[in-house]
């Protein structure tokens, strides 16, 4: 039987993003006293520490501003995706995520490279946001 990945655990902070992401839609949460975006969902700002906020639509899209091509499994459930690129992004609403980069070589990929978001089944609750190079 082949090992699956590990797949996220929604929590009361990060529950309405994987609903959303399993309907592949991208929403980050902005915060309603600052204004400024945020990810990873939490409970209050790290800007301006209002607990008030809503979730809106992002674009999707950013540039690639670190990454690094993954050649060992970090457990088995990875085996078949090796090698494969785990990045930083910087998302035009201004903040930036840790994902892959994927539907293109890692060795195509580059620091400042733009990149939309798209996203993988894992199972019937969970999508995984990934990104994969814009079209020219």
């Amino acid at each position: 039987m082949k090992e699956q990945i590990p797949t996220p655990i929604p929590d009361l902070d990060s529950a309405t993003y994987w609903e959303a992401a399993h309907r592949h839609e991208f929403l980050l949460q902005r915060c309603n006293s600052c204004e400024r975006f945020r990810f990873y969902p939490r409970s209050h700002c790290p800007h301006c520490f209002s607990g008030s906020f809503r979730w809106q639509r992002a674009a999707g899209r950013g540039t690639v501003y670190s990454f690094t091509i993954i050649h060992k499994a970090p457990s088995p459930g990875f085996s078949d995706k090796l090698p494969y690129v785990l990045a930083l992004i910087d998302l035009v609403e201004g903040v930036r995520m840790m994902t892959n980069i994927i539907e293109c070589r890692p060795d195509d990929v580059e620091i400042g490279m733009s990149v939309e978001v798209v996203f993988e089944d894992l199972n019937d609750k969970i999508s995984l946001p990934q990104f994969r190079p814009v079209s020219r």
